[in-house]
């Protein structure tokens, strides 16, 4: 008896240091987890987001149309990921879901994708400011000063001329043909630079005129400003993948909150059931996008590459399957295939092609 007395003591207090080590190692990993800037910063702007949510529409509203359009929540899980990781945007994953899997018109779908991105990629950049991510600042600026005119060209006098199916082929063969030049870039080991150092008139000239055409893409398709700019920044000023991804993140963020603003306060379109979607999707993307922004910077700089060359593929196969495939689509996309591919392999010897003055000059260089 006493013999077994003494077990049961010996197995009680095995169980409590058991559970008390458990309790140290939990405190401990919390610790680490919320001292980071970053960590703290997100979850204060989620909670932020959270309140203003479920203020202003009310928690039992909020809660019943999350249950009744969770499908939307579920699909934003991974693109608001994709959104802060990548400078695909969360449309490259929202779009084909909506269209193919909950049946959603694509103009809904271009809708929702540019709206839910000005919640998620907001959230995103925020998170990289705070974990002090390098980002070109310059570019931002002037590329966001060009994409104002040009998401409201796009979204008002473009897109009503244009018939969706060619917009949608033109885009994926736009980032199809980046995808061939990036992948040669990435085998021939070109310099990667961390910094512009020359930043004259014709720098800042560029980037409006970049601004311009990601705009005007973004209010045709619901996304675009991200690649279009993360495409110049790689091959033409030869920025690293690391630094140009963040800046694209902030870059489409700026671009999405001034699509946003255009279409619920200008055009009054952004009515139900795509405000419903929207609403639903919203609690999700301020968690999930800032997620998407620190996994990136943990990430190596070939993971980046490679990670953005699959979004590419499958965004050319959902394209491919969800388009119907008629001789207008068939030859929009291949005049877009030859013209991007030509566009991206200018910039590409550009780069390349020694000047006295140079388009940019390299600070730090990456191997």
């Amino acid at each position: 008896m006493l013999e077994q007395k003494r077990n049961r003591r010996t197995v009680k207090s095995n169980i409590k240091n058991q559970i008390k080590l458990i309790c140290q190692l939990f405190c401990l990993a919390a610790k680490v987890i919320f001292s980071s800037r970053s960590i703290r910063f997100s979850l204060l702007c989620t909670i932020f987001i959270w309140t203003v949510w479920l203020t202003a529409i009310g928690p039992s509203r909020a809660l019943s149309n999350l249950c009744a359009n969770w499908e939307f929540a579920f699909t934003m899980v991974f693109g608001s990921m994709v959104a802060g990781a990548t400078s695909m945007g969360g449309g490259a994953v929202a779009f084909p879901a909506l269209t193919k899997w909950l049946h959603v018109s694509p103009p809904d779908a271009k809708l929702f994708s540019l709206a839910i991105q000005s919640i998620g990629m907001s959230a995103a950049s925020f998170t990289i400011v705070a974990m002090k991510t390098k980002v070109e600042w310059k570019l931002i600026r002037w590329v966001s000063l060009g994409g104002i005119p040009g998401i409201f060209m796009g979204t008002a006098f473009l897109a009503p001329l244009l018939p969706p199916e060619v917009i949608k082929i033109s885009f994926t063969m736009m980032i199809s043909s980046f995808a061939l030049i990036l992948i040669h870039l990435n085998l021939t080991k070109n310099e990667r630079k961390f910094t512009i150092e020359h930043w004259g008139k014709r720098e800042k000239i560029l980037s409006l005129v970049v601004g311009l055409m990601g705009g005007i893409i973004s209010g045709l398709v619901g996304s675009g400003m991200d690649v279009f700019a993360y495409s110049v920044m790689v091959l033409l000023f030869g920025l690293c993948e690391k630094v140009s991804t963040p800046t694209s993140v902030i870059l489409m963020a700026i671009n999405a909150v001034t699509g946003f603003v255009i279409h619920h306060f200008i055009l009054g379109d952004f009515v139900t059931p795509v405000s419903n979607y929207w609403l639903a999707a919203v609690p999700v993307v301020v968690v999930g996008a800032p997620i998407g922004a620190i996994l990136c910077s943990l990430m190596e700089r070939q993971m980046v590459v490679w990670i953005l060359m699959s979004l590419i593929g499958i965004e050319l196969l959902t394209s491919l399957l969800l388009i119907p495939l008629t001789k207008s689509v068939i030859l929009a996309g291949c005049l877009a295939m030859i013209l991007f591919t030509s566009f991206y392999y200018l910039m590409y010897r550009a780069k390349l092609r020694p000047s006295s003055q140079g388009v940019t000059s390299i600070q730090t260089v990456v191997k």
